[in-house]
């Protein structure tokens, strides 16, 4: 009787279990955001990373889910999320970046990595929430509409995500900043953390709070393009999220800093102008949700090879990008099978 309570338990806890690994799995170790080295000399990262990352993606979808809202809200979840990481847990769109690729400090006034902030937004809601939840439902299709955790599961992700969360604020700031980069350590400013907690509030607030309903109304449906199409226009989102990241680190200074940003806009527009549409569509199908997220992961897995280095960090990134295509193959198969 034990052993059939605890795989019981285990089952329930599964696909959120599998959401919190797959979120930086996505957005951080596939891609090489995170290096093979870096993981090797340091594995705690990734935990730190799937207390971060995974419960930040777990507790989006679960808000979603438990309030039956929609996709506009899970985005906004999603950059609150985003916003936590940036401007108060990494800091990293309010310190001097340490990338620089032209030796020139881009996109940045006030004390503010605005054109970096923008690619942070865009990159961190899609691929850390949103993509991964998909996969996810795509995963676990019979329980794609329930929470996947109860209140006793949230409860003790809330309070290992505050640990995690220092312990990334001060290995970030204080020992990375100094024993690798060699610069100061960057401690955030009382007026600039206030800001960071009103915007994180406001957007949580917005998403489930007193007006959540009205962002969670049905999208009118739209008949969606060709799922090959959609492939192609997946691929595109990832050259152009990209392209704003190598800009934001300086790579082309002579380029005016409004130009990425207004790309970000206008590329965020258009996915929530669109996508939602699409999906609420009858003629949507699992071959378009297949084109769609598999197409921006790869694109997103293919452009981080640009400029990647050698070694170590450059052939651990082809092995785990080999094996994460794999994965999401036999993913598709498993979908296209049960007919999600």
């Amino acid at each position: 009787m034990p052993d059939a309570v605890k795989k019981s338990w285990l089952h329930k806890i599964l696909p959120a279990l599998t959401l919190m690994v797959m979120a930086p799995l996505i957005a951080e170790v596939l891609p090489g955001a995170t290096r093979v080295s870096a993981l090797l000399g340091f594995p705690a990262i990734f935990i730190m990373e799937v207390l971060i990352w995974g419960t930040g993606a777990v507790l989006a979808r679960y808000c979603v889910r438990r309030f039956r809202l929609g996709w506009f809200n899970l985005v906004l979840l999603a950059l609150a999320l985003a916003v936590a990481e940036e401007c108060l847990i990494q800091q990293t769109s309010f310190a001097s970046l340490v990338v620089q690729v032209k030796g020139v400090e881009y996109g940045r006034a006030f004390g503010f990595n605005y054109v970096y902030f923008t690619w942070a937004l865009l990159y961190e809601a899609i691929f850390v929430v949103c993509v991964p939840v998909a996969l996810c439902e795509l995963l676990y299709p019979t329980r794609k509409d329930g929470p996947w955790l109860n209140i006793w599961g949230i409860i003790p992700l809330v309070i290992l995500f505050v640990p995690a969360a220092f312990a990334a604020w001060y290995g970030w700031n204080i020992i990375a900043r100094a024993n690798t980069f060699h610069l100061p350590p960057y401690y955030l400013p009382q007026n600039l953390a206030i800001i960071s907690v009103v915007v994180l509030l406001v957007l949580i607030g917005l998403a489930i709070g007193p007006f959540r309903r009205r962002l969670a109304a049905p999208a009118k449906p739209a008949n969606p393009p060709h799922p090959l199409v959609l492939a192609g226009l997946g691929l595109l989102v990832a050259g152009g999220i990209f392209a704003i990241e190598v800009l934001a680190f300086g790579a082309a200074p002579q380029v005016p800093t409004v130009v990425p940003v207004l790309a970000g806009v206008v590329l965020a527009l258009l996915m929530m102008g669109f996508v939602p549409g699409w999906m609420a569509s009858p003629q949507w199908t699992t071959g378009h949700m297949i084109a769609m997220t598999f197409a921006i992961v790869w694109g997103n897995f293919g452009c981080l090879f640009i400029g990647f280095g050698s070694g170590i960090d450059l052939y651990g990134k082809i092995v785990l990008d080999v094996s994460g295509v794999l994965l999401m193959i036999w993913l598709a198969v498993h979908a296209l099978r049960k007919k999600v």
